[in-house]
């Protein structure tokens, strides 16, 4: 893990209310690990906002890192506001990665709303080893897409009001798709709701599934216990204050459909 000045390299909106902010970052881009991972960011030098926020990486690559945020609050309304040569405070990165996308399996991610930044970093890695795969994005309205639907290069859309790929949600096209390939695995990152959805599908479908868990966290380190999600299978963790519970920033935020309990 490493702190960081963040020099600011690009800030932009590439959808409506979502944002893609690159830093140039050579200290955390070259201790990154994979996809999955993120980093916390202070938005602000003062004691206005003192705490950090918790961003997934959608890429790190040439000391640069980037992430992809939607305007939701006061801290990221502060960050669409920053201009090319501002700096931040990073730390990270954080966290573990997403596992046996290369074992032979065929992947089939799953994104919805800004939890589609480290799906879209899996994508990339994907892409540079030459592994087939399926990606669903779910947005709630056709606007907040910034990709093109292309069901026959496996890119599908949904959003609630269908003026942008499919009308309804990411399991129409799961639950059409898993049925259709080899072998698949699920990787997903979104709303709670969609997590549960996910989750309660893969198992019931004895499919195995990886869910990247979005949580407030006060630290990022394990020191304040906030960001917990509570364990199926009940094991103890030295770091955690009960066995039910598990640390997202330390034990997450990657975690076995079949580990974790959402919802």
């Amino acid at each position: 893990m490493k702190i960081e000045r963040a020099l600011i390299i690009s800030n932009k909106e590439v959808a409506y209310n979502i944002w893609e902010m690159h830093f140039e970052a050579p200290q955390i881009a070259d201790a990154y690990s994979g996809s999955g991972q993120f980093i916390n960011i202070l938005a602000m030098d003062n004691w206005n906002h003192p705490l950090r926020r918790p961003m997934s990486i959608a890429s790190a690559t040439d000391g640069a890192v980037s992430i992809i945020y939607k305007i939701f609050g006061d801290v990221t309304k502060i960050l669409s506001e920053k201009k090319t040569g501002d700096t931040v405070e990073l730390m990270g990165p954080l966290g573990n990665t997403f596992t046996n996308w290369k074992n032979g399996s065929y992947p089939i991610l799953v994104g919805g709303g800004v939890g589609l930044a480290p799906i879209l970093n899996l994508k990339h890695e994907c892409d540079s080893n030459k592994v087939d795969h399926t990606i669903i994005i779910g947005a709630r309205t056709g606007n907040e897409h910034f990709m093109t639907h292309e069901p026959d290069n496996d890119i599908y859309l949904t959003s609630d009001d269908g003026k942008n790929g499919e009308k309804g949600n990411v399991m129409g096209p799961l639950e059409r798709i898993i049925h259709e390939k080899n072998n698949p695995y699920i990787y997903a990152c979104g709303p709670e709701p969609m997590l549960e959805a996910v989750g309660k599908f893969a198992m019931s479908n004895n499919v195995p599934a990886q869910l990247s868990v979005e949580s407030y966290m006060g630290c990022g380190i394990g020191l304040c216990q906030g960001c917990v999600v509570s364990r199926q299978n009940g094991e103890v963790k030295d770091h955690s204050y009960h066995q039910k519970y598990s640390l997202v920033c330390l034990d997450g935020p990657v975690y076995e459909a079949k580990d974790i309990h959402i919802g």
